[in-house]
């Protein structure tokens, strides 16, 4: 794997070095005071950067018609599965890296990362996951404990790749529909949260759905913005779903992001139905991306499998 980041101009290179320490100050302070062994012993083992800042071919135009930025993906791999429990160990990296990139600036590109032990990822391979051969294929090691190597990729043959493809995009698309009804019927009723949950859901699966017919992986995970980032590595026509340019855009996707928790636990969470129409408008736009992304996929795959 490389480990070099030379392809990268100076300015990207110092803000990786920074997340670099911003991840490892915040790791070593969740695991300080620890008391068992597994969690004393418990250490960041490979730090990997993948993605477009990885392949090349970033985009970093926040001030254009589209407002696109392309994310620092990285995968953390640490010791013991029980070490990527998100709220006990990387919620405040994850917190820390958000107010550095909102507010004091000493970061100006955005941050995802998703954090496995070895054993997933070789698992991952083994079982010829296309997400994880990309990043063993491209990914960048800015952090290693050992030389120890990822397990060389088994990829699926192509009636298998094709046979998974359909399964994950026969279980995922129709219930992405599913939500998206319900959400039109619910704001023909005025339930106007259970609407916002139910476009939360609509949109989740969409993302689901694509990663996992392109990818044969997704995170576990139920943030909307983690997700469409994630999503949008794969094909930029899923970048059109979501207008960027305006503060009230923004806003209205916030709001769609928060809906899996304050729609149906927080008494102040408001939306009106002006803005689930728009956002109802916006699902239907990625969900015609996702269809025709995924139809193109599947397509390919039937042709190796001829």
């Amino acid at each position: 794997m490389r480990t070099d980041l030379d392809h990268l101009p100076a300015n990207k290179q110092r803000e990786i070095e920074r997340v670099k320490t911003i991840i490892f100050e915040e790791f070593a302070d969740s695991i300080a005071l620890a008391t068992m062994s597994w969690k004393k012993k418990g250490r960041i083992e490979k730090l990997i950067l993948y993605g477009s800042y990885a392949r090349g071919g970033w985009v970093d135009e926040p001030h254009t018609a589209k407002g696109y930025r392309s994310d620092f993906d990285l995968l953390i791999i640490v010791s013991d599965k029980r070490l990527t429990d998100k709220v006990d160990y990387w919620l405040k990296v994850e917190d820390r890296l958000n107010r550095e990139l909102a507010i004091d600036k000493t970061l100006h590109t955005p941050v995802n990362f998703i954090v496995h032990t070895m054993q997933e990822v070789n698992d991952g391979l083994a079982h010829g996951r296309y997400f994880f051969m990309d990043i063993a294929k491209d990914g960048i090691a800015l952090y290693e404990s050992d030389a120890k190597e990822l397990h060389t990729p088994k990829p699926k043959t192509p009636q298998q790749a094709l046979a998974m493809a359909r399964e994950y995009y026969e279980e995922w698309y129709p219930t992405a529909g599913q939500f998206h009804g319900s959400a039109l019927h619910s704001i023909e009723q005025g339930w106007l949260k259970k609407a916002a949950f139910d476009m939360h859901q609509a949109t989740e699966r969409l993302y689901h759905c694509v990663l996992l017919v392109c990818t044969f992986y997704t995170p576990h995970v139920h943030n909307l913005g983690f997700l469409r980032t994630q999503a949008e590595r794969i094909d930029m026509r899923l970048v059109d779903a979501w207008p960027r340019e305006l503060k009230v855009d923004r806003s209205r996707f916030e709001k769609l992001k928060e809906a899996y928790v304050k729609a149906r636990y927080s008494k102040h969470y408001r939306i009106t139905e002006e803005e689930l129409l728009w956002i109802g408008e916006r699902v239907e736009e990625l969900g015609r991306a996702v269809h025709a992304i995924c139809s193109e996929r599947i397509a390919s795959l039937e042709g190796r499998a001829k």
